[in-house]
């Protein structure tokens, strides 16, 4: 899995690491079971804080894409969604569309959006 930190971007480097991860575990680059490098590892691979990573990792445990284990370390622990996982994204997903609809972007061309993005996964 290669991580590319963006020092530029107004994007949080805790909310980048995350996404990375996110779109790896998508592209299955990572998987179910696989061992995220440590944080002390992670933080110096990729040039940021320790903080910052473990922020993204408690970040994904939350979310339950990852366990944080004492021996193993941080573990890919890919499990079905739960009802407040889905609300949360319906939440993220309303902020998301409201934007796009102030930037004048049509409800086709949001559901295109969403259907190109979901297409890179097939």
């Amino acid at each position: 899995m290669y991580i590319e930190i963006d020092f530029e971007s107004s994007e949080a480097l805790y909310m980048q690491l995350h996404d990375q991860i996110i779109y790896a575990l998508m592209a299955r680059e990572i998987e179910e079971g696989d061992q995220l490098p440590s944080v002390r590892s992670m933080a110096e691979q990729i040039g940021i804080n320790m903080h910052t990573v473990n922020k993204a990792y408690a970040m994904l445990r939350d979310e339950g894409f990852l366990k944080l284990d004492q021996r193993r370390g941080a573990v890919i622990a890919v499990h079905e969604g739960t009802e407040e996982n889905a609300l949360e994204l319906k939440a993220d997903l309303k902020i998301m569309t409201a934007k796009a609809l102030l930037y004048g972007i049509s409800k086709k061309d949001i559901h295109d959006m969403i259907d190109e993005i979901c297409s890179e996964w097939e």
